[in-house]
């Protein structure tokens, strides 16, 4: 019992050795507060006027309510100037506001040696940039070229914004003067948001942005400060001429990423992808020979693009317009715009492509042209074109027939066409020959008559004698029409008996329009060719009279001799 009273002593007297040091600290405390010193205080109470701090003396500080951005709960520390330990009334003086001021500045030098950010409010445009204002009445210049990351086109709309800023000058020259940077901020918080978006986001994710800006080949959308670039070929498995038809610039839309470059920082979007392709499920919706209906998007120099449905679009060749007529450009027979009837002629999945045909939803005229004109066919039709060997006549649109110059005339030889006929001039013709697979029809003006030549051939023989008239004379001999028209050569060495008389001599004695016998040499009448001769009709005269007489001879012993029938006729 005495060793328990003994160890309680003890106990007692250990207490009090520690509350006389707890007593002798907090004294010793109370010493070192200095008047003007910043100090943390703890809110103890808050009335409508005051808020009463303890800064750990023998009596609260009293700060005025109004001092306060925000009211403090009771609890919160406060840093306070001390301004007087103990007044006359015993009371201590703290002020907050002087704290704040002093904390401020403290701060901002800090910020601006650290180059850590600050926070200020855009108060109102000044020459060259903006007044920010920091904060307890400290105002500081932001140059306008500082203020985004991007060109500002309007200043007013970043007046009353609250910003953060980096401080690039804090220096006095009998004046605080501050200048503080916004872009900078901006730039590396874009580049931070950039880091993460492609550490982050995979190709194929979804994710939303604001349309920023219009190029010719695409949109460029914001995704947080960068951009990413929807191209006009993503909008949509469908033609896009224009970007502004399927997105509006500041529209937030939904999109998908469909490439990543990292090295060069290149974000690809699309909106189509959201669809799967149309070229998937093509086969399951067309074949070839299929006629299908489309919109024409676009003309060139060789054919028309005509899209079949939304992302295939297809190509019909000029050479796919028209059965019959030669199309120079496409743009006789469509326009932008107009909706189509065409058939698919092939395709290649692997390229996108579509081959398609205008003229085949029609019938092909060539394929029932012998039918309409079959050979033999009469009719009267334009002259459309002259050639130096013949004429085209249009049989109908896109037919026409060929007339050779030697199917004018049985017997006229023509030299040009432009002789006989003219454009223009309606003329009687005759289907003569029909090639449908080269598509070549052969008409003949002649063939509407019968052919001369072969009723001359029917008449006369070779030897037999015809009577015509001189149409031309030549070095070489003369021409003589005959009875037909037809028009036949007498050499120059057949226009004389005389053998002796010079042939080129002979040639003169004939003029055109003389009335002329001679005898049939040679007939073809399938080459229209024949050869007369003055000089072997001569001949057979002669002979025919000499023929007459030996029968008279037989007949008669007449004392006349033959010698004396050549004598009479002058014969040598």
């Amino acid at each position: 019992m005495a060793q328990m009273e003994v160890e309680m002593d003890e106990l007692n007297s250990s207490a009090d050795n520690i509350q006389t040091q707890l007593q002798e600290e907090y004294l010793k405390s109370l010493e070192q507060l200095e008047e003007g010193q910043l100090v943390d205080g703890k809110v103890i109470q808050v009335t409508p006027d005051q808020v009463f701090i303890d800064v750990g003396y023998k009596s609260e500080g009293k700060i005025p309510i109004a001092e306060f951005t925000e009211i403090p709960n009771v609890g919160d520390l406060v840093s306070v100037i001390l301004i007087t330990k103990e007044n006359k009334h015993g009371e201590v003086i703290v002020s907050k506001q002087k704290a704040d001021v002093k904390l401020f500045w403290k701060h901002l030098r800090q910020a601006f040696q650290d180059h850590t950010v600050v926070e200020g409010t855009i108060e109102k445009l000044v020459k060259g940039g903006y007044d920010v204002h920091l904060g307890i009445d400290v105002h500081a210049f932001l140059p306008i070229s500082q203020s985004d990351a991007q060109k500002v086109d309007k200043p007013d709309k970043l007046l009353g914004e609250k910003v953060l800023l980096y401080v690039e000058r804090l220096y006095s020259d009998g004046k605080v003067n501050i200048v503080v940077n916004r872009r900078k901020w901006l730039e590396e918080e874009i580049e931070r948001k950039r880091e993460d978006f492609f550490e982050n986001t995979p190709i194929g994710a979804d994710v939303t942005g604001a349309v920023k800006s219009f190029t010719s080949f695409g949109a460029f959308i914001d995704l947080g400060g960068f951009d990413g670039l929807l191209h006009i070929n993503d909008m949509s498995w469908g033609h896009v001429t224009r970007p502004k038809d399927f997105v509006k610039k500041g529209q937030e839309i939904c999109l998908k990423v469909i490439r990543l470059d990292p090295i060069e920082k290149r974000i690809n979007l699309s909106l189509k992808h959201f669809t799967d392709d149309p070229w998937v499920h093509f086969e399951d919706k067309y074949h070839v020979n299929s006629i299908v209906k489309g919109t024409v998007t676009k003309l060139t120099d060789f054919g028309a693009f005509i899209e079949i449905e939304e992302g295939i679009e297809g190509l019909a060749h000029i050479s796919e317009f028209s059965w019959v007529k030669k199309i120079q450009k496409p743009s006789e027979v469509v326009s932008i715009g107009d909706e189509v009837e065409c058939m698919i002629l092939g395709y290649d999945l692997q390229a996108g492509r579509v081959s398609l045909g205008l003229k085949q939803v029609t019938t092909n005229p060539w394929s029932a042209v012998d039918e309409k004109y079959p050979t033999g066919t009469r009719l009267t039709r334009k002259v459309v074109k002259l050639t130096n060997v013949g004429a085209f006549i249009q049989l109908e649109e896109g037919i026409d027939g060929f007339l050779h110059g030697d199917d004018i005339s049985w017997t006229k030889k023509v030299k040009h066409p432009g002789s006989e006929i003219q454009v223009g001039q309606d003329v009687e013709i005759m289907v003569i020959g029909i090639d449908r697979e080269n598509r070549n029809i052969k008409l003949g003006i002649k063939q509407l008559s019968d052919d001369p030549w072969q009723s001359f051939a029917a008449a006369y023989k070779p030897s037999s004698l015809v009577e015509g008239e001189v149409s031309s004379v030549t070095d070489f001999g003369i021409f003589v029409k005959v009875p037909g028209g037809i028009e036949g050569l007498i050499h120059k060495s057949n226009l004389s008996e005389n053998r002796e008389e010079n042939p080129d001599e002979a040639i003169k004695r004939f003029h055109v329009g003389d009335k002329v016998k001679a005898v049939i040499l040679e007939l073809q009448p399938d080459k229209q060719k024949v050869a007369f001769s003055i000089r072997d009709y001569q001949k057979k005269v002669q002979r025919d009279e000499i023929s007459r007489y030996m029968a008279a001879e037989e007949s008669d012993d007449s004392t006349y001799t033959l010698g004396d029938f050549l004598k009479s006729k002058g014969t040598n």
